[in-house]
């Protein structure tokens, strides 16, 4: 499966701390965010 690039419109203050957190906790980003978004449709899935 092939990797999509698009934009967000975030918070300023939110999307800087998280992109801190990420950086403090060797994480990417844009995978957080994917794994956020699976786990939001398979929650959904179970309902």
């Amino acid at each position: 499966m092939g990797r999509k690039t698009f934009a967000l419109s975030l918070d300023e203050t939110v999307y800087e701390k998280y992109k801190k957190y990420c950086e403090e906790n060797d994480m990417i980003l844009s995978r957080k965010v994917e794994t956020l978004m699976k786990k939001e449709l398979e929650e959904r899935r179970k309902e």
